[in-house]
């Protein structure tokens, strides 16, 4: 609806609906062939009554990840090869048959442009569709009982009227003396152009018409353009439908062209809506009337599209009324009572196809026209959809008829004033899938609406059969004319009273007395008098006795109608028992199927909100997997490489803290070993006699005379027992490790250690160790009188059962530089104790470095001291 604010008006008082059963809206549905082989179809029949439609390729449907194709039930479906004459059988043949006896009908096809709405409603040369059709239906079964032009006038309140045969001549004398051109006659040559169309051949006829009546046809032809609407049968003297436009889209003003004037809608005293001055032909053949129908046609607008090459833009609806109204007791005039009347009519629509204008690719007055179709179409499915939830949920909403021209026309036909059935015309390519989709869901939701069955018109009460009881009885009045006036036969033999009656009374003779003597002229008369007087008193007294006989037998009628009566009137109470159980039955039953119906819908709402709320819950979890997955990937490759540092650290630190404990082992060792010595020092001042007087030896002694040291204690008790080695000459070649590290002091004393054939490194390497047989260590530290003291610790080199080096140190050599003025050395025993930094240095002192083996491991890059040879590494097996 438009967001247009209307006045406030009036409610119509509207027509309650009868409560009769009601029928549901038919819908039919018809495929048209493709337009070349080639193309891609996405429309299958599956059965007589259901279409699958799916997407093409390139268009895919996803519902809960998968793929789906739809199908959608009809009453009935026809494919590509059916006829014409089989599509009209079905669907039109029933709703002429409801014509003729009285019922009004609405049929209109529906679909996309260039589905074949058209072609299924006028057809084409050598096949014409449902409209002419219906016309020789109609022509067929009302030929001879048609009244002659004019007998029937339409009113303009959407009525008819019955004029006597007098008024009904002087119509037809005064029609014929106008200059307008006249009404197409049957009997004039059919124009070539549609003759193929209207030529049918199977002559279908309604079975049962009422004899009784006489009929009269009457056709108009309106479109409804813009949400306009527009008479196709007006005569103008211009071609008012097609005229010549500017470049700004408005008529040419000029002297010859008139605008068409657009048709207004009412309501009659029924709440039927008509179109009020239109234009309203009555016809008396099929060939009259489709040349009416083709004078409109040419009228209406279609246009050039990109989907259609003659697109219909706008909706056509022909209206045949059939007036129809009893003859009088004697069956030879028309009954003039307006009661007696009755007046139906059948509405075929050809509906204008819904377009999408980016594909029509429409501008200017064709956009236009697009938007008025596509509107009005959406107005039709908006009426069905609440005409649908009124009937299907018990509510009152105002269905929105009067926000089109097409729905406002054709309101009574939904509130119960005629049968309506659609035809759904569906174009098998894939360009329009989805416009296909959209129709196909507006047409299965129409079948659910009810439309109110038409009762019958009520019987006239006069005796059926009394046209050709006239007819029979005129025949035989003329056959008797025809031999009146011959002599009656003198013959005495009785007949019977009822052929003396149909012999008629014989003939007076002449009473013309020319003689007064005439004997013979009264004694004829007096006989034949005598002879009349006779018959009157036979017929009298036959009269009388089959009066006797008729009471006789209306009595024994009467008293067996009683009884008859009173029997039916018994079983009759009891059917009517009977039917208002099964009426009760069946209103509580329809009113549990809508209130199951109800129920269903609703958990067909709520589970379709579940399914989106489960493909939505779907996409998260897949999501959130995915991220997961991701998540775990990258945590699995993060503790691999924590796992590649943890060992790589652990292995790092594990040979670190070997390390420390080899040294805190080899420091502790070296302490006790000094405490050791300067036990036995001590051991050895204390047990010195006191009286001799010590005396200091020469530096030249002392050099000669190595100074007695004490065995250090093994480190560790399962250290392999080392071989001594005597001390070869050095003149046997002998070649020296002189390693002296990066740490010492140049010295400037005057002897400097000088050692021939010698590797010098700054830290010892088992490469080294393997090349010399000799070992010298350069050691520098601070002496008790602040000096610095340079030790060289000599010692062989000698191979190890694990396959590395060792060493024993064998000998230490002091160069000691001291001034003259310089404290002497004392030999207290407080001396004795180090300082607490050479306690935590890497070499506490010569001595116990003196006392060391270092052993080096093969392929180790480990400096000496870094593992004592008293903790041998396990080879492994």
């Amino acid at each position: 609806m438009k967001g247009v604010a209307k006045m406030p008006r009036r409610p119509a008082l509207k027509k309650p609906s009868p409560p009769g059963p009601k029928d549901p809206v038919g819908v039919y549905c018809r495929v048209r062939p493709l337009g070349r082989p080639d193309q891609e179809c996405c429309i299958e029949v599956i059965n007589e009554s259901t279409v699958q439609i799916h997407p093409p390729d390139g268009y895919r449907i996803f519902r809960n990840g998968e793929y789906r194709e739809m199908q959608y039930s009809f009453k009935e479906v026809f494919g590509t090869l059916v006829a014409q004459k089989e599509l009209f059988d079905v669907v039109a043949k029933p709703l002429v048959e409801d014509l003729i006896r009285g019922k009004n009908g609405l049929l209109f096809t529906y679909g996309v442009t260039g589905s074949g709405k058209t072609h299924t409603m006028t057809g084409s040369p050598g096949d014409g569709g449902l409209l002419p059709r219906c016309l020789a239906m109609i022509f067929n079964s009302i030929g001879p009982f048609q009244a002659k032009r004019f007998v029937f006038k339409l009113d303009d309140k959407n009525g008819v009227d019955v004029q006597c045969e007098v008024d009904a001549l002087l119509e037809r004398q005064k029609r014929d003396a106008m200059p307008v051109p006249k009404t197409p006659s049957g009997k004039r040559q059919i124009d070539p152009e549609f003759a193929d169309m209207i030529n049918v051949q199977d002559h279908c006829k309604v079975e049962e018409v009422d004899e009784d009546n006489v009929y009269s046809v009457f056709v108009s032809y309106i479109e409804i353009y813009n949400n306009y609407i527009y008479d196709l049968l007006e005569e103008t003297p211009f071609d008012l439908i097609k005229p010549k436009w500017n470049n700004c889209n408005t008529p040419v003003r000029n002297g010859d062209f008139i605008p068409p004037q657009s048709k207004i809608l009412r309501e009659d005293q029924n709440h039927n809506m008509y179109v009020t001055g239109c234009t309203e032909v009555e016809v008396k053949s099929t060939e009259e009337a489709f040349e009416v129908f083709w004078k409109g046609q040419k009228k209406r607008r279609i246009a050039n599209t990109q989907l259609n090459r003659e697109s219909s833009r706008s909706h056509g609806v022909f209206i045949i009324k059939l007036a129809q109204a009893p003859l009088d007791a004697d069956g030879d005039n028309v009954l003039q009572e307006k009661e007696q009347i009755t007046l139906s009519q059948l509405s075929l629509v050809d509906l204008a196809g819904s377009e999408r204008t980016n594909r029509t690719k429409a501008e200017g007055n064709r956009l236009r026209e697009a938007g008025n179709i596509n509107q009005s179409l959406m107005t039709l499915r908006t009426c069905i959809e609440v005409l649908r939830e009124n009937q299907m949920y018990g509510t009152n909403k105002m269905v929105p008829y009067r926000d089109s021209k097409l729905t406002h026309l054709f309101k009574n036909y939904f509130d119960g004033e005629g049968k309506v059935r659609m035809i759904v015309c569906v174009n098998p390519k894939a360009e329009d899938y989805e416009e296909s989709l959209q129709v196909m869901r507006f047409a299965e939701m129409t079948q659910e609406v009810e439309v109110a069955r038409p009762v019958d018109r009520p019987l006239c009460g006069l005796t059926p059969g009394r046209r050709f009881r006239n007819q029979a009885f005129r025949e035989e009045l003329a056959q008797k004319l025809e031999i009146r006036g011959g002599p009656i036969s003198g013959e005495t033999e009785e007949q019977s009273a009822s052929e003396i009656l149909l012999q008629n009374f014989p003939p007076l003779p002449s009473c013309e007395l020319l003689d007064i003597n005439d004997d013979q002229t009264l004694p004829k008369l007096t006989g034949v008098l005598e002879e009349r007087h006779k018959l009157r008193q036979k017929l009298s007294e036959e009269f009388a006795k089959n009066v006797l006989t008729f009471k006789t037998i209306l009595r024994e009628l009467d008293s067996s109608v009683m009884s008859k009566e009173n029997h039916f009137q018994g079983k009759l109470s009891e059917k009517e028992k009977v039917i208002t159980g099964q009426k009760t039955e069946l209103e509580r039953l329809e009113k549990k199927i809508k209130t199951l119906e109800y129920k269903i819908e609703i958990l067909e709402k709520t589970a379709t909100i579940y399914e989106e709320d489960k493909r939505h819950l779907q996409q998260e979890l897949e999501s959130k997997s995915q991220k997961l997955q991701r998540q775990a990937s990258d945590k699995r490759r993060l503790e691999a490489r924590l796992q590649g540092m943890v060992a790589e650290t652990t292995m790092k630190w594990e040979k670190e803290c070997e390390r420390r404990v080899a040294a805190k082992q080899l420091e502790m060792q070296n302490k006790l070993w000094v405490k050791d010595e300067k036990l036995k020092q001590l051991k050895a001042i204390v047990t010195e006699p006191k009286n001799e007087k010590p005396e200091r030896p020469s530096r030249e002694r002392d050099r000669e005379k190595p100074i007695p040291r004490s065995v250090s204690p093994t480190p560790v008790p399962n250290a392999p027992p080392v071989r001594l080695r005597h001390r070869r000459s050095r003149s046997a070649g002998e070649r020296w490790v002189d390693h002296k590290p990066p740490s010492n002091l140049p010295t400037d004393t005057v002897m400097q250690p000088h050692v021939p054939h010698a590797i010098t490194v700054a830290a010892a390497s088992e490469k080294a160790l393997a090349k010399c047989d000799k070992y010298m260590l350069t050691h520098q530290e601070l002496a008790s009188d602040g000096e610095i003291e340079t030790k060289l610790i000599k010692g062989d080199v000698f191979k190890t059962r694990g396959g590395g080096q060792a060493v024993q140190f064998t000998e230490i050599e002091t160069l000691k530089q001291e001034s003259p003025t310089g404290r002497k050395r004392r030999s207290s025993p407080s001396n004795a104790d180090p300082p607490e930094d050479a306690a935590d240095s890497e070499w506490t002192d010569v001595e116990t470095r003196c006392s060391v083996a270092v052993e080096m491991r093969a392929g180790s890059a480990l400096g000496p001291g870094y593992q004592h040879h008293a903790m041998p590494k396990r080879r492994k097996p």
